[in-house]
């Protein structure tokens, strides 16, 4: 299989994300923070087409450009039920069903915590997963709808997957979430790889994307003691 990947930036802190099926050529935009952004990228890379957009949850920041994109391209816009709240969605899907981008299967799995629709789109054949405001490199989302519970058994989903696996989350957190990581994880290896996260920024790059076996060794989150030790954790994180 290959899956083409084009990311970049949208909003103050968002990303957007192109992807492409290379044996069919179909595409698809990941959210859609930003309309005019995703046009450009779409237009920049030649790719030509947009045939879908896949929402992970219903939060503004990743569906106000649905309507916008879709009269420009045409494309289906395929998401959670709770999409409809504030945005128009052609195909609601729910865990376990598949999503074909020409030959690529993406596997939708549910991720309720930071909303409770929240879902991803996995490539297991790639190695790819499109993970929205469920984990960041160093971080997870916010707890806007669901209970420590479930997020915390959304993260151990993720954890679950292949150490290989590529995790393309929707912001850019990592210097934030590195400051709080060195502040509950005092190994000299935590250090480092705080250190290079830092060091990326300075220099303008993503970090975007990480890989679930990076987020397994350094991710204060995932690395909990379980669901009680994540609850403390992701609330003092929401004041740090």
């Amino acid at each position: 299989m290959a899956l083409t990947v084009e990311l970049f930036p949208c909003l103050s802190d968002n990303y957007g994300f192109l992807i492409r099926d290379e044996a069919t050529g179909q595409v698809a935009a990941v959210d859609t923070p930003e309309a005019g952004a995703i046009l450009a990228a779409l237009e920049a890379t030649g790719w030509g087409r947009l045939d879908l957009i896949l929402n992970t949850h219903w939060h503004p920041d990743h569906t106000q450009g649905n309507a916008e994109i879709k009269a420009a391209t045409g494309c289906e816009i395929v998401g959670p039920e709770e999409v409809r709240r504030v945005a128009p969605l052609d195909r609601v899907v729910a865990d376990g069903e598949v999503v074909m981008l020409g030959e690529t299967a993406l596997l939708v799995t549910a991720m309720p915590g930071h909303t409770l629709g929240h879902v991803t789109y996995r490539s297991g054949a790639d190695g790819i997963a499109f993970v929205g405001d469920v984990i960041f490199p160093l971080g997870c989302g916010r707890l806007f709808e669901g209970t420590p519970a479930q997020m915390w058994s959304s993260l151990q989903a993720v954890a679950a997957w292949p150490n290989v696996t590529r995790l393309y989350g929707a912001h850019e957190y990592a210097a934030s979430n590195a400051r709080f990581a060195l502040s509950v994880d005092e190994r000299p290896e935590m250090a480092a790889h705080a250190a290079e996260i830092f060091a990326r920024r300075e220099r303008g790059e993503a970090t975007i994307p990480t890989t679930v076996g990076v987020e397994k060794a350094f991710n204060p989150f995932v690395r909990a003691g379980g669901e009680a030790d994540f609850a403390l954790r992701r609330a003092a994180k929401d004041v740090f």
